[in-house]
């Protein structure tokens, strides 16, 4: 199977990202790995990809590109020799499966074979009980928890999020840093309204890794954006925002645009 190219651009801002853990020896980030999106343009924005054991956040609205970036993640995972377990409350394992198929993505092989599974959870269930949303995340949790897969994506959090308590919230994520501690890789994804500010500024320092994506305006045009809010081992001045298309050949297609943020 061929990895995605990803197509040069110019970067559209600076900034300097400073490693949260001030820790960390030179040495150790160089030795440090990550998992590729498969696309070189991103993973070269992203300092080589999503970083090997870190907890990712991705935020943004509706049809802002965020489980097609999640697809990308399993896309390159996968073609890391990795294992993916992918809990989707987006679409059933049948569209995640067509879809990737559609972009030049295809895993069925993988799937096949078993190492990348595919979870639906029926999020109409949750919306019709809401009064159980804290037990069933506590079920995923331990869901996540038992599982021997080395990359773990929910897409998305958000049905559970909405329903549950701050501190049910926090608790999820807190003990899914802990397990990134031992060597998991996990990124959730959630729509904006899904906490109000203050809890995103708390999640936001559980995650060693946070992007938010969006749909802007740029002249007569809607593009969409990735920001890279906060990048766990980051070491030099990298462009913390690209544009984004979604191309049926290469998936994820970086876009140049020239913008000036204010």
């Amino acid at each position: 199977m061929k990895v995605n190219k990803g197509e040069g651009i110019p970067l559209e801002k600076e900034l300097f990202y400073e490693e949260e853990s001030s820790g960390l020896k030179k040495e150790e980030k160089e030795v440090m790995e990550f998992i590729s999106s498969g696309n070189l343009e991103i993973d070269r924005r992203l300092e080589g990809g999503i970083p090997a054991g870190s907890l990712s956040l991705l935020e943004g609205g509706n049809d802002s590109g965020k489980s097609v970036f999640m697809q990308q993640i399993i896309w390159g995972a996968l073609n890391q020799d990795k294992t993916v377990l992918v809990l989707t409350t987006e679409k059933t394992s049948i569209e995640v499966l067509n879809h990737m198929e559609s972009l030049n993505q295809g895993i069925s092989d993988y799937f096949i074979i078993g190492r990348s599974k595919i979870f639906e959870i029926n999020a109409g269930y949750v919306e019709k009980n809401p009064h159980l949303s804290e037990s069933l995340l506590q079920l995923l949790l331990e869901c996540v928890q038992g599982c021997k897969e080395e990359l773990i994506l929910i897409d998305s959090l958000t049905i559970f999020a909405v329903n549950s308590s701050e501190s049910a919230v926090l608790n999820f994520f807190t003990e899914c840093a802990k397990l990134c501690d031992r060597g998991k890789t996990i990124l959730i994804s959630v729509h904006g309204y899904a906490f109000p500010q203050v809890v995103f500024y708390r999640l936001r320092s559980v995650c060693s890794t946070c992007l938010e994506l969006r749909i802007e305006q740029v002249g007569d045009q809607w593009i969409k954006t990735m920001e890279i809010q906060k990048l766990r081992g980051a070491m030099k001045t990298t462009g913390n925002l690209l544009s984004f298309d979604v191309d049926s050949e290469y998936g994820l297609r970086i876009i140049p645009v020239s913008k000036v943020k204010v």
